[in-house]
Order: structure tokens, then C-alpha cells, then sequence
């Protein structure tokens, strides 16, 4: 589900980009370490700014990210234009990730499978991509968030089956992606942080 005006405003603020860099990204390398040398590949891209994140923080050699919005695309592309062939861009659906199975090391989700109206299809395709121990980071919004009256009069998101950080990550081991202690949860349950590894 595409963002709609007010959270394509929020996300594409330099604000946000700070809090994605200097908090976000801290919390996800302290659950899960870095990605040095590896194939990663970022669902729901934006206009790059996770890309660059897993590039200069965490150290991939190869980054392969998607959107819905080929706006957002064409954005990330002129972002990301000076690090040449380390970065496929495509326009994608996290539900039908076109990707052979095991081709990455690592995906990173910041903030975009709650978009996902079924979110359950984009976990087994996560799982699918990932090669065996590879790493799932993900930073997401939670139910809890979504049912305050702000989220529900300002943004536009899929309405049925959300999920609580502890439902997310009950989904997330059942579809095989194990993260133990590696998970907390921010601003009263709003935000679930984590990394799980798949068996």
C-alpha cells in the first residue's frame, strides 16, 4: 500500500532521516551487528536513505531495494546514483519478491511491512530470500500505534489483521525466522525493533 501525502511528507523529512541514522540504525547493529561484505537487499527503499544507512553503517558490498511508488524509486535513484553498481533499484512488492530463494545475506525492513496488507506473505518471502542464517533487521509499527487517533485520521494503512510486536514476532518464528532476545519494543509498544535469524 502506497503511502498516502501526509506520511510521504513525514518520511521524506530531513528529521526522520536523522532518527533513522543516529537512533534506528544504533539499535538495529547493537539486536543484530553489521553487514560487511554482504548482499542485502531493503524492502520498501523510499528515496534511499536506508540504502545509504546499510551501505556506510553496516557495510554491505551489494545493496537490492524495492518500492511501491516508482516515485520513490526514481527519488532513491538520484540519491544513490554515486555508488554505482553496489545498488539495484526496482520497483517491488514485498508480497511477490522477485529475488531467487536464498539470494541475500541480510533484508532490512524500515518501517514497511505494516503497509503490506498481507504482511504474513511478506515474512515467507523475506524467509524465502534469505539465505539459511541469514538476518532479518527490521523496525516496524505496531497495532497499537495504528488505533491512535492520529494514525487513523492523518495516514492511510491496511485496516485488517495488524500486528503487536508480540504477534509479529510469534509470525516471525513460525515462518521460520528465530530472533530469541533480539527484539524490543519503543514508545509505549508503538515500534517493535529486532533481528531474527533464519533456521
Amino acid at each position: 500500500m502506497k503511502l498516502n501525502a501526509v506520511e510521504t511528507a513525514l518520511m521524506n523529512n530531513p528529521v526522520r532521516a536523522a532518527f533513522q541514522r543516529h537512533y534506528e540504525a544504533r539499535l538495529l547493529e547493537r539486536l543484530g551487528g553489521r553487514t560487511p561484505g554482504e548482499r542485502v537487499l531493503e524492502v520498501g527503499c523510499g528515496r534511499g536513505v536506508g540504502t545509504e544507512i546499510i551501505l556506510e553503517r553496516f557495510g554491505a558490498a551489494h545493496v537490492t531495494a524495492f518500492d511501491l511508488d516508482p516515485a520513490m524509486v526514481a527519488r532513491a535513484g538520484e540519491r544513490l546514483a554515486r555508488y554505482g553498481d553496489r545498488v539495484s533499484l526496482s520497483v517491488g512488492d514485498a508480497e511477490k519478491i522477485e529475488a531467487p530463494d536464498g539470494a541475500f545475506d541480510a533484508v532490512f525492513d524500515f518501517g514497511i511491512i505494516h503497509h503490506v496488507p498481507d504482511w504474513r506473505a511478506a515474512v515467507a518471502e523475506i524467509r524465502r530470500v534469505l539465505r539459511p542464517q541469514g538476518r532479518f533487521f527490521f523496525e516496524d509499527v505496531t497495532r497499537h500505534a495504528l488505533d491512535r487517533w492520529s494514525y487513523r485520521t492523518f495516514l492511510e494503512h491496511p485496516s485488517e489483521d495488524r500486528f503487536g510486536a508480540f504477534g509479529f514476532v510469534t509470525a516471525l518464528e513460525a515462518a521460520g525466522l528465530h530472533a530469541g532476545d533480539n527484539v524490543v519494543t519503543r514508545v509505549f509498544g508503538d515500534f517493535v525493533f529486532g533481528v531474527a535469524t533464519k533456521a
